[in-house]
């Protein structure tokens, strides 16, 4: 069910790794951040949309993995917005995210998985009638990352970074993956500054005040423990720690992995 986060900005949390797809009321109806994740999912959304009275005008897609480029034919035919940089990845990779979608995501119509396009060139700000709605890109966790800040409503949407359940993920094939993704952290914090009172991370709970601030901290303790070639031991990937269990021990070895071979 959707929940209302901020005003106009409303959250719906998966039950798969806890994905989170964000929908912004504008003045023509609504713009729809990374909705996912299996095909009930994705209906059971568009009846939430029904509920609240809007159709769908714009799409956006913060990065190019399988879980963010989704689609559902009730959400109609939009633009499906993105960077430049993300659409060549999803393009190039499309056969392969319709196999992990038909793995992974039973219910999803396979033509309609990154069906995106790239922003207008230069873009500052995504192209619709409702509230301002800025486009911040970096290349940390998957190329063309972009996060979304709408300052009228003090919300940023943070795609795949700061999230209270996920370690830093990075991009294994950046080309300086701990140091792009240091970088980005810095860019978000920024952001942070300008008066966002809620984020919205891809995965886990939606973050409010002093717990911003919190997930800040505790990715960029992660990233810095690692470019000192120390383990981070963070609660995240403790044996406790009841989020994605099964494979994220191993991305954090992954991650312990691309630190020692910088």
């Amino acid at each position: 069910m959707l929940t209302e986060v901020a005003d106009g900005v409303f959250v719906r949390q998966s039950t798969f790794c806890r994905s989170n797809a964000t929908v912004v009321r504008g003045d023509e109806g609504a713009l729809l951040v990374d909705p996912g994740v299996d095909g009930r999912d994705l209906a059971d959304l568009a009846d939430d949309l029904d509920r609240l009275g809007t159709g769908v005008v714009l799409g956006f897609a913060t990065h190019p993995h399988w879980d963010h480029v989704l689609w559902h034919e009730r959400f109609g035919t939009p633009r499906r917005l993105a960077t430049a940089a993300c659409v060549g990845a999803a393009h190039a990779l499309r056969t392969r995210l319709q196999e992990r979608v038909a793995e992974l995501a039973p219910g999803v119509a396979p033509s309609l998985v990154g069906r995106i396009v790239p922003l207008p060139a230069d873009a500052a700000t995504l192209p619709w009638s409702g509230p301002e709605v800025r486009v911040s890109e970096h290349q940390a966790h998957a190329p063309g990352h972009a996060a979304l800040l709408i300052p009228a409503r003090g919300v940023l949407i943070a795609g795949d970074m700061l999230s209270d359940v996920e370690i830093p993920l990075f991009d294994p094939d950046g080309d300086d993956p701990l140091g792009d993704y240091a970088l980005a952290i810095e860019q978000l914090a920024a952001l942070c500054a300008e008066g966002v009172a809620t984020l919205v991370p891809g995965h886990g709970a939606v973050a409010a005040g002093a717990e911003i601030d919190a997930r800040i901290g505790a990715d960029r303790s992660y990233v810095r423990a690692l470019r000192s070639g120390t383990d981070p031991h963070d609660p995240r990937v403790d044996p406790g720690a009841s989020y994605g269990s099964d494979w994220l021990p191993e991305a954090h070895e992954r991650n312990m992995g691309l630190a020692r071979n910088r």
